[in-house]
């Protein structure tokens, strides 16, 4: 298990702070082994949690838990995101890539804490139980998955098999414990990222050519809008959808539809993005690979902090610390 938290100069929260819990995004330092603790008011840094070396990858529970993959070391841990220390490190896999995690209470019977990290290196979807840290099952799918998303109800998972995929892998989890391999499909071009809105489409970006598809309930083929260099990421509010693209440095807002409102600068590198809310209104953050920095906007795609974290920030979620 990784060392203690270490908060920064006159970095200890205050009481009212405690009382009320601190929204918080959590970004992986890749090459520092650690996960930078970044208020969202500001973009200050408040604290470091030491962690097994190289995490990637970062997804957060119930804003209480964050599950962090160390591709490169076969490893995933699980961060307690209220005391803001690894509560859990996991082995077992060979290359982890992605996690994607049941929502509070889903139409399923989601209460469990329960997370399906890809691991590419096996071919593979791994089943996790959070609260035990243990490996619950391993679902083989014809290809290196990577990216993963689930759908609203906790019934289905897409995971796109590789960083250009030529196939997406479909899952039937309404049995959370037991995922099953329903088919895959080829998207348009080669698929990176895959996500579910909250409103039942599924976005999907290209790995190859500067354009996103979005896939309707029981509508084919996919709708085509133009997007930026790939490979691109994606987020979403109750009412937006959000494109990064780390190689182009912009961030792009949709509406529901797939029209483009905004286009937004923001550091080289920005490659992922993730939604969150702090204050009773939503933000979004996107760290950077290359420079280190991240890059915290309003849902209009305004950029209100950018703040340097680390020397590399590969990716973040959110959470509600004590």
């Amino acid at each position: 298990m990784a060392a203690p938290l270490a908060l920064g100069p006159g970095a200890r929260l205050s009481g009212a702070a405690r009382r009320g819990g601190t929204p918080l995004a959590l970004v992986t330092a890749d090459v520092e082994a650690h996960v930078a603790a970044v208020l969202l008011g500001t973009g200050k840094t408040i604290a470091r949690i030491r962690t097994e070396p190289g995490p990637r990858s970062i997804e957060s529970r119930l804003a209480s838990q964050a599950v962090v993959a160390h591709t490169e070391h076969g490893l995933v841990s699980v961060i307690d995101g209220v005391e803001l220390e690894v509560s859990r490190v996991i082995a077992g896999f060979e290359q982890p890539r992605y996690t994607a995690v049941r929502g509070p209470l889903d139409f399923y019977g989601g209460s469990e804490a329960i997370a399906y990290v890809t691991d590419s290196g096996s071919e593979v979807v791994v089943t996790l139980d959070l609260v035990r840290g243990r490996i619950l099952r391993r679902t083989s799918v014809p290809g290196p998955a990577r990216h993963i998303g689930i759908s609203p109800d906790g019934a289905t998972l897409w995971t796109a098999l590789g960083t250009k995929a030529e196939r997406i892998a479909v899952l039937d989890v309404r049995d959370a414990r037991r995922p099953r391999l329903v088919r895959t499909f080829a998207p348009p071009w080669l698929a990176h990222d895959v996500a579910f809105s909250p409103w039942g489409s599924v976005w999907v970006t290209s790995g190859s050519e500067r354009s996103i598809a979005v896939y309707r309930p029981g509508r084919e083929p996919p709708r085509l809008h133009d997007g930026d260099a790939p490979p691109q990421h994606i987020a979403f509010t109750r009412e937006r959808a959000f494109v990064a693209s780390g190689d182009d440095g912009v961030v792009r807002v949709h509406r529901r539809d797939g029209a483009l409102l905004r286009r937004t600068r923001v550091p080289l590198g920005s490659y992922n993005v993730t939604v969150g809310s702090s204050v009773g209104s939503e933000r979004l953050i996107t760290p950077s690979l290359d420079g280190g920095t991240v890059a915290v906007l309003d849902t209009a795609g305004r950029v209100r902090h950018v703040r340097q974290v680390a020397r590399a920030a590969h990716d973040a979620c959110f959470v509600v610390s004590a």
